[in-house]
């Protein structure tokens, strides 16, 4: 460590060359919001001069602005559909050299060793991968996960130094209610002087004291500039979000002011692989806040400084001496389109494409992670819905790019004393099977898919994860949920009896070994499949599907033990009198 900092010291004072300088570029300071000029001297994967230096290597910007490495402050890379290792490869020539994971989606499925899959798979790749440790597996008492996990089973993680914190807090009654369980996570991470993430999905301004006062310092689930305010206001920093499903970010940004910026960053928390490759990671946040009115460098000091700030990360974020040489070529700050991104000094992507090599995780990957489905077949009699009371039934309406939903109270069809779906009405049947150890099956009524034909199912559910599938009749359920049984997980298109598209997610249910190309590919056809149901372009059925079964975002949502009102927190019937 001495020689590497003697070396650093001794380029900074001009005593010996840089391993790197990089010409002729024009930097983005996120620390004034100005633009200077100067050489930028490289050792030993730091930044350790602005000036005029020389090297024994030179890089020519041509003129190019050199924006620090963008920062993704909250994400699930299982909803990727691919590991760390592959996940890299995506978002690196998006310019995000730095993410802040929540692996708890493949805690839910497999516990502590879902958890050392990610460390492990992510030292494959030059992204840095830092990771909060899941605070609540189970998410609540109302879905049966896969796993467990307690402060005594958290705490060796903390060992590793990407381990920054707890995640996401969402059980919300366990907190304001003091249940030991959580206390003692709390008290896990603030013993070790750790960070906390909060979940304040519907909640109240009190709720935000409730929280506060637990140590919890950030919030990704603002829907409105209002909401946004007030957690600023008691001390909080506002991640705004812009996902696959949740897109927060046209509604949140109007609450940033010259005033307030300093406590805002972005992060995309769920987005498929497809999105993530065509559309970008937290680059698209910039872009559409740029677009939005807001000023260039202030969405990047967003993207940068601020989040390292948050998460203090105190050698990421800008670009300057003491600083780790994570940067990005920019040809325009407007559109933020990025040429090069070097990581440590080294070029890592290159117009758009990833330039390093990877090792698959396949050789490597446990055997209990890719047998994770393990519910019976279905049969018609488990998708009955009874309806002896009448024909009136609370129903699930889905919000299209909102994980909220509305609860109605609605008249269905019944044909033999049961619910029969409506593709007029559209009025389809929502199952979720419960597929860790085969327990059990929960049936609902959702309205909004605007399916014609055909059923779709996903092992991707939060967040327990289980079987989840909407369909327009039985026949095509069944085949639809059978098919990701015998892949061991992932998505599935039926149509007529028949599948039309299967994507096997052999990892837990929720990821795959495949290159990502494959992955694409694999989706192509899974939208073209989704085309022939009369699906609507408007949102992903997919990802709109799998949050569902979260029963701690408002107002209906169904778990594998049944239709549950997330505002009275209780299960419900289906039929209403």
């Amino acid at each position: 460590m001495n020689s590497i900092l003697q070396k650093q010291l001794a380029t900074a004072a001009k005593q010996t060359e840089a391993d790197l300088v990089v010409k002729n570029g024009k930097i983005v300071n996120v620390f004034t919001r100005e633009i200077i000029e100067g050489d930028l001297a490289i050792a030993e994967g730091m930044i350790v001069g602005i000036g005029r230096y020389e090297g024994r290597k030179t890089i020519d910007a041509e003129g190019r602005y050199i924006c620090p490495g963008l920062i993704d402050g909250h994400v699930h890379i299982e909803s990727s559909m691919v590991p760390p290792s592959e996940f890299a490869r995506v978002v690196l020539p998006h310019g995000v050299t730095t993410v802040i994971a929540d692996p708890h989606e493949i805690a839910n499925v497999a516990g502590v060793r879902g958890i050392q899959f990610m460390l492990d798979d992510a030292k494959r790749t030059p992204l840095d991968v830092y990771m909060m440790l899941p605070s609540c597996v189970p998410a609540t008492s109302f879905e049966h996960a896969g796993a467990s996990l307690s402060a005594a089973e958290l705490a060796p993680f903390f060992n590793d130094e990407r381990v920054l914190g707890l995640a996401e807090v969402m059980d919300y009654p366990s907190l304001r209610e003091q249940q030991p369980s959580m206390l003692d996570k709390l008290a896990l991470a603030a013993n070790a002087n750790r960070l906390i993430d909060g979940h304040l999905a519907g909640l109240d301004a009190n709720a935000i004291n409730v929280y506060r006062s637990a140590r919890i310092h950030t919030d990704h689930e603002c829907v409105t500039a209002d909401e946004a305010l007030e957690r600023i206001r008691r001390g909080m920093y506002v991640l705004i979000r812009q996902g696959s499903v949740a897109k927060d970010l046209e509604k949140l940004l109007p609450a940033v002011t010259e005033h307030n910026a300093r406590r805002f960053l972005f992060c995309t928390d769920d987005k498929h692989l497809d999105d993530l490759w065509f559309e970008g990671s937290v680059d698209h946040n910039v872009r559409l806040a740029i677009r939005a009115g807001l000023d260039p460098l202030l969405a990047i000091q967003m993207a940068t400084l601020n989040a390292a700030e948050c998460y203090r990360l105190s050698t990421k974020g800008a670009v300057a001496p003491g600083y780790d040489a994570d940067f990005l070529f920019v040809e325009d700050l407007e559109t933020l389109k990025i040429t090069h991104v070097f990581k440590q000094g080294a070029l890592v992507a290159e117009h758009g494409r990833a330039t390093l090599s990877f090792h698959p995780a396949s050789s490597e990957t446990e055997p209990k992670l890719l047998q994770s489905i393990r519910c019976r077949p279905v049969t018609e009699s488990d998708l009955r819905i009874p309806m002896t009371k009448g024909n009136k039934a609370h129903v699930i309406e889905i919000i299209p790019n909102h994980l909220h939903t509305n609860h109605l109270v609605t008249e269905v069809d019944v044909r033999d004393g049961a619910f029969s779906p409506s593709v007029e009405r559209d009025l389809l049947k929502l199952v979720v099977v419960e597929r860790h150890r085969g327990l059990g099956i929960g049936l609902g009524i959702v309205r909004g898919f605007g399916f014609k034909a055909g059923a779709i199912a996903a092992s991707i559910a939060h967040d327990s994860h289980h079987t989840i599938a909407v369909g327009t009749n039985d026949r095509d359920l069944i085949v639809a949920i059978e098919q990701l049984r015998q892949q061991q997980g992932g998505l599935a298109v039926a149509k007529d009896g028949a599948v039309l598209a299967g994507l096997p997610l052999e990892i837990g249910g929720l990821m795959t070994r495949k290159d990502y190309t494959e992955v694409l590919n694999g989706l192509k056809q899974i939208h073209e499949a989704l085309d022939s149901l009369g699906s609507s372009h408007a949102f992903n059925p997919f990802i709109t599907l799998s949050f569902l079964a979260l029963p701690v975002i408002p107002e209906l949502k169904l778990t594998d033990q049944g239709l549950f009102d997330v505002n009275k927190w209780e299960f419900i019937p289906i039929e209403a009198v």
